[in-house]
């Protein structure tokens, strides 16, 4: 299977099946620290820094790669942390794009 990081999103305007669990979870193997909400419709992850800047600084990089992605997270900014949120909307769960992005975002951090 290709590496998520490298592949691109396939824009979603419905009219498809959100993943089955068994798909998120084989998906979320290479984003292992994102953890799947209960009712299996977003993946999640919180970021912590060591102060408000640095924070501010990688919410700038995220928005880079949602807008080069057109896959747009829901992001949390505070002091020291930032908490992205990442499900498709059109369908009203999880698609491989979400996993594709959340792999991009954790290659900000290496």
């Amino acid at each position: 299977m290709e590496p998520l990081k490298n592949k691109r999103c396939i824009p979603c305007e419905g009219g498809v099946e959100p993943l089955t669990g068994e798909q998120a979870k084989t998906l979320q193997e290479q984003t292992p620290q994102w953890k799947l909400s209960e009712d299996g419709k977003s993946i999640s992850r919180e970021f912590i820094f060591d102060d408000f800047a640095q924070a501010l600084a990688f919410t700038d990089k995220v928005g880079a790669i949602a807008q080069e992605e057109w896959h747009h997270p829901d992001v949390r900014l505070s002091w020291g942390k930032v908490g992205i949120t990442l499900s498709t909307h059109a369908i009203k769960g999880l698609s491989e794009n979400d996993f594709i992005v959340a792999a991009k975002i954790d290659g900000l951090l290496n």
